[in-house]
């Protein structure tokens, strides 16, 4: 009797989520939000939790899940009709970098620093700060990256031109606080590094929210 029992709500339960799924909508996954993920967690739970409690009932598995996905489908669809209301529901795209310089008030509004950006950067093949125009922070916790028209994706081919040598951009100061092991590694001193701050009117590295050096490319410094 308890297998019977429960391969019968382990079938309701499926069909239920199934159909929860398909009303609300491919978005609870395609573009998950804090408050989608939340919520299908929630969902997973109650289905998990009503399964092997005995004391609860088909009726009660059913019942919770309806509940929720029309929470979830009536919050979906305020979302779709009222503009206001999917801001509060979805948030909205920060803007990182603006104009090609790190904004540290959208960082600290997002609670993160500049390792996390210049990782989330890497991962979506931008491994140099001075290669952003423009950075945003979309609400499922992507990057939307609009890259400088110099550093935008063409291909030797389309100019027949020989392979070159590539280089990995290195950070030496971050947050006003010197690299010195990356410095050291590059081959350089703390006399090479005064004087190409020097050349940007820099003088104390406490000034220096990020700098990054490039083989060929020079240094490319933010102030704070």
């Amino acid at each position: 009797m308890k297998i019977m029992y429960l391969t019968i709500e382990l079938i309701i339960g499926f069909f239920s989520l199934f159909i929860i799924v398909k009303i609300v909508g491919k978005k609870i996954i395609s573009q998950i939000t804090p408050f989608t993920f939340i919520s299908a967690i929630v969902l997973g739970e109650l289905l998990g939790n009503a399964l092997y409690d005995h004391k609860i009932g088909v009726f009660y598995i059913v019942y919770s899940m309806a509940i929720w996905g029309g929470l979830l489908f009536i919050v979906e669809y305020l979302s779709q009709k009222f503009l206001s209301f999917r801001g509060v529901v979805e948030g909205k795209p920060s803007a990182l970098i603006k104009n090609g310089m790190i904004d540290r008030e959208e960082l600290r509004k997002n609670r993160m620093n500049i390792n996390q950006l210049q990782s989330l950067l890497r991962q979506s093949e931008t491994f140099s700060v001075r290669e952003v125009a423009y950075c945003y922070l979309e609400a499922n916790g992507s990057l939307s990256i609009l890259k400088k028209t110099k550093y935008q994706k063409t291909t030797q081919e389309d100019f027949n031109l020989p392979s070159q040598a590539v280089f990995v951009p290195v950070t030496i100061i971050r947050d006003g606080k010197v690299l010195w092991d990356e410095i050291t590694e590059l081959g350089f001193d703390e006399s090479w590094l005064q004087l190409q701050l020097k050349k940007q009117n820099i003088t104390d590295y406490k000034d220096v929210f990020i700098a990054e050096w490039l083989q060929d490319d020079g240094l490319f410094v933010q102030t704070i």
